[in-house]
């Protein structure tokens, strides 16, 4: 019974079902008071206009008095007509009533009527007003007409309500069960996710409603969670294999070494192998370290960046290997300033590790080069090639960790150079993309948005 009240369509039901007799009895509250107020206020304008009629002609106000009270079948007319001892000359009040003001104002009062021969204590609406001769006139109406309205509304409320409250149930049940047959089919798909099946997604309907964008945005959620899931798992696999060939390689040359060396050299020999092993095996765990650092946003120290500065220096720094490889390397810089806000060492580590990939790749006799401009507003850096270039089936895989394309297969590294290149962009809010360049190989572009002022 308690998990029963604690039900979503239950509540959802009760909750309807009350707003519903609050907005009838607002209703029949004001219908209420509309209606009587005017019925109150067409009495009283009946009375003030008759008493003022009886004013205005003392010497028949007697008569008048009693036609007023004879013309009414129903005996709800009530008058009188006092003498200046208060004694009654006409009409069936009794007396003048208590607290009745005589400015010809209608108010309700308490007086003894007479009605068929019998002395009755009735609550009245009365005007009164004096005359000449220090006479008083007093008409008068039962107030049985606004008490029947009063009485006609509540009992009308009183029958209203329970229908009303019937059937608001019955539609908050039937829309409450509604809503619980949309989130049942969501709880199941949670469940299957939390089950582990991250193919799994919530059911989205053709409404368009908050329950539809809610389960789409829960949608996207999940095939985030599934992308990063495969990426993790791929990465980790990736580790593990990356990590074990060096590994195994310095335990086997260890073992070597300790059965077959003879001389302190060749002990030297395989502690100086097994030392760039290491260094292998750290410079990769470091790499994706900096690119989880990096992916969350952490490297925030940024300041103006001028890029053609930045790629002069990258430039200078690998003109020997590009000398020693015979590989010719420029730099083509185009009008405007080239100035981005970000750290300049993470740009011209992303610029090194381009370098280095367009120079690994390059045969001999080729070139590399840097190019600087700006598409519209925003500022490019771009390192093309003349090597192999890059199959199309390849070019959305080459960002990814440890993904290393065929080409790459038979030189040396780890596949984090560019993981790390578009982790620097992300950071940047800037893209990544490579296409093949006019000069026969690779293009890898970086695209950031400008400097911005202050």
């Amino acid at each position: 019974m308690t998990e029963r009240l604690r039900s979503t369509t239950l509540r959802w039901a009760l909750g309807i079902a009350l707003w519903s007799v609050l907005l009838a009895l607002t209703m029949f509250a004001f219908i209420y008071w509309q209606t009587a107020a005017y019925l109150r206020e067409e009495l009283a304008e009946t009375l003030r206009l008759e008493v003022r009629a009886v004013a205005a002609d003392p010497a028949s106000a007697a008569l008048r008095v009693d036609t007023w009270t004879a013309m009414d079948l129903h005996a709800n007319h009530y008058g009188g007509l006092f003498g200046p001892d208060g004694v009654r000359r006409a009409g069936n009040l009794d007396a003048i009533p208590d607290r009745l003001a005589r400015d010809g104002d209608a108010d309700r009062v308490s007086a003894t009527v007479q009605v068929a021969g019998r002395r009755l204590d009735d609550e009245i609406w009365a005007a009164a007003l004096p005359l000449p001769d220090g006479s008083t006139v007093v008409i008068a109406h039962d107030s049985d007409e606004i008490d029947r309205v009063r009485g006609t509304t509540l009992r009308a409320l009183g029958l209203g309500l329970v229908p009303t409250l019937a059937l608001s149930g019955l539609g908050g049940l039937l829309l409450a069960r509604r809503g619980r047959r949309r989130l049942a089919a969501t709880e199941a798909a949670l469940a299957e996710v939390m089950r582990g099946d991250l193919r799994k997604r919530l059911p989205v309907g053709k409404r368009g409603d908050e329950f539809d964008r809610l389960a789409a945005n829960v949608n996207r959620m999940l095939d985030e969670i599934e992308h990063l899931m495969g990426e993790v798992r791929s990465v980790g696999d990736a580790v593990a294999h990356d990590l074990r060939t060096p590994l195994t390689r310095l335990r086997a040359r260890l073992e070597r070494s300790r059965a077959q060396a003879r001389t302190v050299e060749e002990f030297h020999e395989t502690i100086d192998q097994g030392l760039a092993w290491i260094d292998q095996t750290l410079a990769m765990v470091t790499a994706v370290l900096r690119i989880g650092a990096m992916e969350e946003g952490r490297r925030t120290a940024f300041a103006p960046v001028d890029l053609g500065e930045l790629a002069a220096a990258a430039l200078d720094l690998f003109e020997p290997v590009a000398e020693e490889k015979g590989v010719r390397l420029t730099l083509a810089s185009g009008p405007g300033s080239h100035v981005i806000h970000g750290d300049r060492d993470l740009c011209f580590e992303a610029l090194s590790n381009l370098l280095d990939n367009a120079l690994k790749f390059t045969p001999e006799r080729g070139a590399v080069c840097v190019r600087l401009s700006r598409p519209g507003t925003a500022i490019s850096l771009a390192v093309e090639d003349t090597g192999p270039g890059l199959p199309a089936t390849e070019r959305g895989k080459i960002f990814q960790r440890f993904y290393r394309s065929e080409v790459a297969r038979q030189t040396q590294g780890n596949g984090l150079g560019l993981s790390l290149v578009a982790a620097i962009a992300k950071l940047h809010d800037a893209t990544v993309s490579v296409q093949p360049a006019s000069m026969g190989g690779c293009r890898f572009d970086l695209t950031f948005p400008p400097a911005t002022a202050g």
